[in-house]
């Protein structure tokens, strides 16, 4: 039998070496080019936002005679009498840690149901998701604008409206950690005849509790800045007071409380980041010092108990006396660290009972606010424009407008303040230390007080909420671009550099471009974040549909502030799976 080779498609001695480099080059799909144009429309509508709603040199020059007056009206700062500004921190704190406390409460079963590996089923895992999608695309202020209805003014209304906000953050981060578990501890307490639960408490929550804390902690962080918006909706505390110092135009006082905020905001992050690293280096070191053969050390524990239970070899256990044969502690010693651990966790413990009582839980209200539950959702239902329709489909575009504007502020200050900030693009460590304390410098200002500050700087209108989202967008974007540049593989970076390439090219080649899907997928986060702090931002006169969501609210239009909710639910939505579909597309 005879056999027929194929013609050597190698191209003759001498051709030109392009022809070899453009096979190598792939060819575009009709995906990918459709989702270089979602970007580049995104794109140019910031640039077209940025023109219309004149965003120039000329606009900051004519401001700079208000930012004198302005300090001069805010100089020297002025603060309510100590024993007062204590009770209103304090009040903030604990309306804080118990909104955090109830969203983590929330959040583990409702992540249970939507991870993958812990659902019982498909449908309960995808209404599981539906739930966490839509708290968190509802803003933070329409839950206090709902809660305000079932419990009235006070610290009450702040902790329901956080707490339910905050589980569309944590139970989404809470699902993911639950499905990145190993699963062996769990096939070897299913193969011991291990119930559901008994697999959960023990196999899936001690391996996922480092990861639990930690988002608890940042989630923490985020309240403590989203206390600030609630309390122009009636939540006490420091933004609560900040709100009536600003409805009595006293700037010196709202400040010297904007700047107690600002303090309690960079001492929360340097606490909770303290924490979150602490936590990760327990878990890298706790191979060599056993820790995580009894917590999460997953493969070991997990081929030990099988072995025992004769899961893996198919061989029955050895008779004898129950345990016979085994020296091993049914539990850790009490070493210092385990002490440590367990003051830690009662101190915890105590602070969120603590906060519990302050901010006024109890099951009185908790009886009251379930008999108004079903009542007030009525209130809302069904949805109606109020015969401001057209506004408010005005006022949605001033809001995107807004959004886009911003985000290409933030974009254009963010990117390369991030790649300063990456340890593995600068040469001197000094320099990212000093560039990334930038970043969470700025990270820690609320978008609502640089909306006030702008909004008497520029006046009212989207001016004030561009800039003031624009800079707000590089504390959270240049954190992202930095965590992703160095989570980039350093290989071909170093096989770059040793070709005696430079600091750019190797940026501009080994780099950046491994990081760029993550980098795109964040931009088009920080659009969608910035969508919802848009609508917040016009609570305070920056303009946009907020404004008219604060309004219907005060005048009880609950069904156009429904309204208001939907659209803009339906634009976030749009971004998110812009934003999803555009990653997938790049990765």
């Amino acid at each position: 039998m005879s056999v027929q080779t194929r013609p050597d498609r190698r191209p003759p001695a001498g051709a030109p070496a392009r022809e070899e480099r453009r096979r190598t080059v792939a060819r575009p799909t009709p995906a990918g080019l459709g989702a270089t144009f979602a970007l580049l429309l995104c794109v140019g509508g910031g640039v077209w936002a940025f023109a219309e709603l004149q965003l120039n040199v000329a606009t900051v020059v004519d401001s700079a005679g208000n930012v004198r007056d302005f300090l001069e009206r805010m100089l020297p700062l002025r603060f309510p009498p100590v024993g007062e500004l204590l009770d209103l921190t304090w009040q903030t704190l604990a309306i804080v840690i118990a909104a955090t406390a109830l969203s983590v409460l929330l959040s583990v079963p409702l992540g249970l149901l939507a991870a993958r590996n812990t659902t019982p089923g498909g449908s309960v895992r995808s209404a599981s998701r539906a739930l966490i999608v839509l708290a968190r695309a509802i803003p933070d202020v329409v839950f206090a604008i709902a809660a305000f209805r079932v419990f009235g003014l006070g610290a009450m209304t702040g902790v329901v409206a956080m707490g339910l906000h905050s589980v569309g953050m944590v139970g989404k981060l809470y699902a993911d950690a639950f499905e990145e578990i190993d699963e062996g501890p769990r096939d070897a307490l299913r193969a011991a005849g291990a119930g559901r639960l008994q697999q959960i408490a023990g196999a899936v929550l001690p391996q996922a509790l480092p990861s639990l804390v930690a988002t608890a902690l940042h989630r923490l962080d985020i309240n403590l800045r989203v206390s600030v918006v609630l309390g122009f909706v009636g939540v006490n505390g420091l933004g609560y007071a900040l709100s009536n110092a600003i409805a009595r135009l006293d700037y010196q006082e709202a400040m010297g409380i904007a700047l107690v905020v600002l303090l309690l905001c960079f001492a929360a992050e340097a606490v909770s980041g303290k924490i979150r690293r602490s936590l990760l280096r327990e878990v890298a070191e706790a191979p060599r010092a056993g820790v995580l053969k009894r917590v999460v050390g997953g493969r070991v524990l997990g081929r030990r108990l099988a072995a025992r239970t004769g899961a893996r070899r198919h061989e029955p256990v050895p008779a004898g006396p129950r345990g016979a044969g085994i020296r091993r502690r049914a539990s850790p010693p009490w070493d210092a660290g385990r002490v440590r651990r367990a003051v830690v966790t009662a101190l915890t413990c105590a602070l969120v009972v603590a906060s519990g009582v302050r901010a006024g839980i109890s099951p009185d209200a908790l009886a009251r606010g379930a008999e108004s539950l079903l009542p007030t959702i009525g209130d809302f239902l069904p949805p109606s424009t109020g015969g401001i329709g057209d506004m408010l489909l005005e006022n949605l575009w001033i809001t995107v407008q807004i959004a886009l504007a911003g985000t290409l502020i933030g974009v254009v200050l963010a990117l390369p303040l991030g790649a300063l900030a990456a340890r593995n693009v600068v040469p001197s460590p000094a320099v990212a230390q000093f560039f990334r304390s930038l970043i969470l410098l700025v990270r820690g200002l609320p978008e609502l007080v640089l909306a006030i500050v702008f909004v008497v700087v520029t006046g009212l209108g989207p001016v004030a909420g561009a800039f003031a989202l624009g800079i707000g967008s590089v504390g959270l974007l240049g954190k992202l671009v930095a965590d992703s540049l160095e989570e980039v593989d350093p290989g071909p970076a170093r096989a770059v550099l040793a070709t005696g390439a430079g600091r750019g090219q190797v940026f501009f080649t080994a780099v950046l471009p491994r990081a760029w899907p993550t980098v795109l997928a964040h931009l088009l986060y920080t659009l969608d974040v910035n969508i919802r702090s848009a609508t917040l931002l016009g609570i305070v006169g920056a303009g946009g549909i907020g404004y008219d969501l604060l309004n219907a609210a005060r005048v009880q239009q609950f069904d156009v502030v429904t309204v208001i909710v939907l659209m803009v639910l339906a634009v976030v939505l749009f971004v998110e799976g812009l934003a999803l579909w555009v990653r997938k597309v790049f990765a």
